[in-house]
C-alpha cells in the first residue's frame, strides 16, 4: 500500500472542528420531524423552504427543501453519515430511548474511543449519535494513529444510563462527518496533503482524518463502490471551523484558487474531489 501524503507544516490548529451540515431534502416536514423528535434537536428557524436545527441555540443542521432534485444515485459519492456527538453516556441512553420509541436502530458499535448508535433519516441519509470516551482512555497503534475498533455495543448498559431527557443536551455538536468517496487516494491528497488534516486511522478502503489529536473529524470510505461525484439530494455542504485567521489564510493560499469563493467575514468555500462543498469559517 502506498504511503499516504503527509500534512507536513500544513497541520490545522488544534481547535479545528466541524460546524454545520446542510442537506437537500425532498420532504422538509418529515425530515424536520425526524431530527427534532428522534435526534432531539430544536428547531431554531424554519419557513416553507428551509429549516435550521440545533442544540443549546447553536445551529448544527441546515435543511433545504428541493423536491425537484433527483434522489441520490447508486453510484454517487456523498454522505455516509452525519455524526452528532452527545456529552455523556446518559445522553446517549436518552437518544437510544427516542430511537427505540419513535424510529428504527440500524446498528450500534463500541469503537473503543466512542460508543455509537446508527440509523437513517427519512431521506436515507445516514446518522450517527455517539459519545466519546475520555481521551486518556484512547490507545494508539504503532505509528501514532488512534486505535478504533468495531465491537458490539452494550446496548442495555447504555439504555440503563438514560436520564429521561427528551432533548439533546445543549452542548451536543457535530463531532464528525463520514463521506462516501470515489477515490481514497484523491481523498488523502485533498484532505491531508492539501487541507492539512492529520491521518488518524487507516482501514481497508477507509481513512479517518482530524485536527488536534481527535479520532476523526472527517471519515471516508469506498465500501459501496461510488463512482460519480455527489449529486441530487443529500449533503449540500458542511463547515470546517478553523478559529485562526492566519491558519485560514494559509489554507486558502494552498488550495486551488479556481474552486474557492469568499464567504462573509474571513471564510471561503472549496469543493472537494467528489463535488462536496466545504465552508471554512472562523466560528465566531
Amino acid at each position: 500500500m502506498d504511503t499516504p501524503p503527509a500534512a507536513g507544516d500544513r497541520t490545522l490548529p488544534a481547535a479545528t472542528c466541524i460546524g454545520r451540515v446542510a442537506l437537500r431534502v425532498g420532504d422538509l416536514e418529515s425530515t424536520i420531524t425526524f431530527y427534532r423528535d428522534v435526534i432531539g434537536l430544536s428547531v431554531l428557524e424554519r419557513n416553507d423552504a428551509a429549516a435550521t436545527l440545533g442544540a443549546g441555540g447553536t445551529p448544527l443542521l441546515e435543511l433545504a427543501a428541493d423536491p425537484d432534485a433527483p434522489e441520490r444515485g447508486r453510484g454517487d459519492a456523498g454522505l455516509f453519515h452525519t455524526a452528532f456527538r452527545v456529552p455523556s453516556r446518559g445522553a446517549l441512553g436518552d437518544a437510544l430511548e427516542r430511537i427505540r420509541d419513535r424510529w428504527e436502530l440500524d446498528g450500534a458499535s463500541d469503537h473503543d474511543v466512542s460508543e455509537a448508535l446508527y440509523l437513517a433519516d427519512p431521506e436515507g441519509n445516514g446518522v450517527e449519535v455517539y459519545r466519546d470516551r475520555p481521551r486518556e482512555e484512547w490507545s494508539t497503534v504503532g505509528d501514532g494513529q488512534v486505535r478504533m475498533v468495531t465491537e458490539p455495543l452494550d446496548l442495555e448498559g447504555v439504555a440503563a444510563s438514560a436520564t429521561g431527557e427528551d432533548r439533546a443536551p445543549a452542548d451536543t455538536d457535530v463531532g464528525h462527518v463520514h463521506l462516501e468517496v470515489t477515490s481514497i487516494d484523491a481523498f488523502e491528497r485533498f484532505y491531508i496533503a492539501g487541507f492539512g488534516f492529520d491521518l488518524r486511522a487507516t482501514y481497508p478502503d477507509a481513512r479517518f482524518v482530524a485536527a488536534g489529536g481527535y479520532h476523526h473529524h472527517v471519515g471516508a470510505n469506498t465500501w459501496n463502490g461510488r463512482t460519480e461525484p455527489a449529486a441530487g439530494r443529500g449533503i449540500d455542504w458542511y463547515e470546517v471551523v478553523v478559529p485562526d485567521d492566519e491558519a485560514r489564510r494559509a489554507l486558502r493560499e494552498r488550495l486551488p484558487e479556481d474552486v474557492s469563493e469568499s464567504l462573509a467575514g474571513n471564510g471561503f468555500a472549496v469543493i472537494d474531489p467528489d463535488g462536496i462543498e466545504i465552508r471554512v469559517i472562523d466560528g465566531s
